[in-house]
This record gives C-alpha cells, sequence and structure tokens, in this order.
C-alpha cells in the first residue's frame, strides 16, 4: 500500500453521521464491479432496523476518512462484538483457546457486513490517484482504534483476494474458507447450461425441475416495483419459520425487509413459489455488478426439490436472463 496523503480520521457509531452519496461513491466507485451489500443503504438498514446494533452484539464504529478540504475519500464498516454470531466465520476454537491462555477475546474489533458472507472490498475509498494511500491510512486507523478500545484482535472477513494477499504481507494471520459459486459461462438459456451437463445429470435435473412444481405450485420473480410490504410479510413468516426450526432466533427484524424495499428494490429478486393462491416459499436474492447474490431461504410447506428450484435453479435462470 502506498504512504499516505494528509487526512483527519472519525469514527462514528451511526450510518446517519455521513451522507449517503459519499459513503457510496467510496463504496461503490465507478472502477468496481457494484456491490449492493456495501451500499450506504443496506448498512443503515441493518442498523435502523435494530438488527445490528450494540443490543444485538453489533457496535458501529465505523471510520470515515476526510482529507484537508473536508471531503469524504475513503470509509471502512467496523464493528466492536462481544460475540461471533451472525458472521459466517466460526472462530469460537480460536476463542476457547484465548480464553484457556488467559486473555480475553472479546471484545473483538470486526470489518464486515453483518450476516451477509459474500466476498467484496473492506477498506473502501473513492477513485482517484490518492486511492491506495487512504486505503493505508484506514488500516492504520482501524489498529490504532484497536488499540485504544483494548480489543483482542482486528478481524476482516470475506475480503478480495488481492487484499487478503496484501495484508497477509503486513503481518495479518490469514485465513482460508470455501464456498460454492455457479459461474455463468455466457450461455443463452438454462437448457444451454444444461447441454453442459453429462447426459444422466441433465436428466436428473430436469426431473427435478418437474417435480419441484407439481402439486400445482407456481414461481414468481419479483423484483423493483413489483415488490410488496405483502411480499415481505410472506417472506418474513418464511425466514422466521426455518430459522427457528434450524438455528434458533433469525437475525433480521421485519423492519429490515421494509426498509430495503423502499430505497434498494432495483437490487432485490424475490423469488416466491405459491400454491392454491398462498404463498408457502421464498428465496431472498441480491443483484450485484455481475453477480447474482443468494441469501435468506423459508418456507412454511415442504415439496421435494422446491428448495432447490428456487434457490439454485431459478436463481440460475434470472442470471443467465440478465447476463450475470
Amino acid at each position: 500500500m502506498k504512504d499516505a496523503p494528509a487526512v483527519q480520521l472519525k469514527v462514528i457509531s451511526s450510518l446517519t453521521a455521513v451522507a449517503a452519496e459519499d459513503w457510496d461513491a467510496c463504496a461503490n466507485p465507478d472502477s468496481q464491479v457494484y456491490n449492493p451489500f456495501l451500499r450506504h443503504a443496506f448498512l443503515l438498514a441493518l442498523e435502523e432496523s435494530g438488527s445490528a446494533v450494540s443490543e444485538t452484539g453489533w457496535l458501529s464504529q465505523h471510520l470515515v476518512l476526510e482529507d484537508s478540504n473536508d471531503r469524504v475519500q475513503a470509509v471502512m464498516p467496523l464493528y466492536l462484538k462481544n460475540h461471533s454470531q451472525g458472521e459466517y466465520i466460526f472462530d469460537y476454537g480460536w476463542a476457547d483457546a484465548f480464553h484457556r491462555a488467559g486473555g480475553n477475546y472479546y471484545p473483538k474489533l470486526l470489518c464486515a457486513v453483518p450476516f451477509t458472507p459474500a466476498g467484496g472490498r473492506r477498506l473502501l475509498a473513492r477513485d482517484g490517484p490518492n486511492a491506495a494511500g487512504y486505503e493505508t491510512s484506514l488500516l492504520a486507523g482501524s489498529l490504532t482504534l484497536l488499540d485504544k478500545l483494548q480489543s483482542s484482535s482486528l478481524h476482516i472477513n470475506f475480503l478480495t483476494e488481492d487484499s487478503w494477499a496484501t495484508l497477509g504481507q503486513q503481518g495479518f494471520l490469514q485465513r482460508t474458507d470455501q464456498q460454492f459459486h455457479w459461474m455463468n459461462d455466457g450461455y443463452a438459456s438454462f437448457d444451454d447450461f444444461l447441454g453442459e451437463l453429462a447426459s444422466r445429470k441433465r436428466k436428473n435435473l430436469r426431473k427435478e425441475r418437474t417435480k419441484a412444481l407439481e402439486n400445482g405450485i407456481e414461481v414468481e420473480w419479483l423484483t423493483g416495483n413489483d415488490l410488496s410490504e405483502s411480499h415481505w410479510d410472506a417472506f418474513f413468516h418464511f425466514y422466521m419459520d426455518t430459522g427457528q426450526r434450524k438455528w434458533g432466533t433469525p437475525y433480521l427484524t421485519r423492519s429490515f425487509f421494509s426498509m430495503i424495499n423502499e430505497t434498494m428494490q432495483d437490487d432485490i429478486l424475490l423469488v416466491m413459489a405459491k400454491r392454491n393462491g398462498d404463498y408457502i416459499a421464498g428465496a431472498l436474492n441480491f443483484i450485484g455488478g455481475d453477480t447474482l447474490f443468494g441469501r435468506n431461504w423459508g418456507c412454511i410447506e415442504d415439496h421435494p426439490f422446491l428448495h432447490f428450484e428456487l434457490c439454485y435453479y431459478q436463481a440460475i435462470d434470472f442470471a443467465i436472463e440478465r447476463g450475470l
């Protein structure tokens, strides 16, 4: 990273302390592929809905870097955490070892998007000749904050591979995990994609898709102005039911979905299944510049292969249609 130009660094406890246009100019500059999770609107919805706040163990400590003209040049989403829930990085073994060695693992300082295991930039600078220097200042500022808060450690989750390598060279301990991504190899249609598969797999997949929609099930794609509060009421029911059965209390509140409906409609794809006129299952996706991010799923009726149909096959259909 380059040497940093003269700057001033602020720590803010709420996204309301920085203008959305300034944050977004750093989070999604023209030179970068658009990432909806870095948007001011997304992070603010997590905060104002009560989903990621101090009461739930996410104390905002975001860094805002201004130049000598008081213009925001870079930002960094930071949280002081007293637990590791909602991170999708399982460091409980580290915490246990830390405690057995006589240390206090919590609080820790975390740079991440809450509840979102999607890769992306984490040191967010505007486009410009000093961008790399501003990133250096953010990192230095986060380490200074770490000492000031007397936290055990700084964690930066789901960052880009380039940043991961750079931070490793600067002494950060590196960790890798595994995700599975479907890649669109320029397919013209879902059938075009199926044509790449072996005959047996192609036959089985078609059979699964047919079976998933038996029993009079219909599927809808909802995005933009098609989305309404009634859709979110239904989806939240699915989300809560599935979450409570599988892992306890889900993280996102009902108001979170209303907020993103107001500010991020064009970034959302909600895939909903309906039977006998009633919604029975749904999958929430976010639309990036070159990626469709599948995030949450839920249902109130069990049907064979419906989970795969809504979460994977319909998403692949949409990605192909949109050229993602």
